[in-house]
């Protein structure tokens, strides 16, 4: 980092703290469970402002909304999602996500599972 640059993590946790209700208790959530999931994972800071994660490419993205937080996985619709966690961008040939509102309750085993498929498949793809 040159001249006072922050580091994308630190970035992260401003987003975290400046959003100061469920929706930064929440992508601190995703965020802890990502980095259980995948202990080596990168965070990245893109698109002016929103947290990313990746392990041999991108696995998901974590955006914050007025009513949701939104987590858009890269590959997601070539990801097994036996628990259901997908509702949202399920039209796309590419990408899903999940968006969680107010009040709902994380599947921690099954979100960490959904990580470390997205990071398996980004390994396949890889070669």
């Amino acid at each position: 980092m040159s001249g006072g640059e922050a580091s994308p993590a630190e970035l992260i946790d401003r987003r975290i703290a400046g959003l100061g209700d469920w929706r930064g208790e929440t992508l601190a959530r995703i965020r802890a469970l990502i980095h259980e999931a995948v202990p080596d994972v990168i965070e990245e800071w893109k698109w002016r402002g929103v947290p990313t994660w990746y392990r041999d490419g991108m696995i998901c993205t974590g955006e914050s909304y007025k009513s949701a937080v939104k987590m858009t996985f890269a590959k997601g619709a070539s990801l097994d999602d036996p628990a259901g966690l997908f509702n949202a961008s399920l039209d796309g040939n590419v990408r899903r996500a999940i968006d969680f509102h107010e009040g709902d309750r994380i599947d921690a085993a099954a979100l960490k599972a959904l990580v470390r498929a997205a990071v398996a498949a980004n390994g396949k793809a890889k070669g």
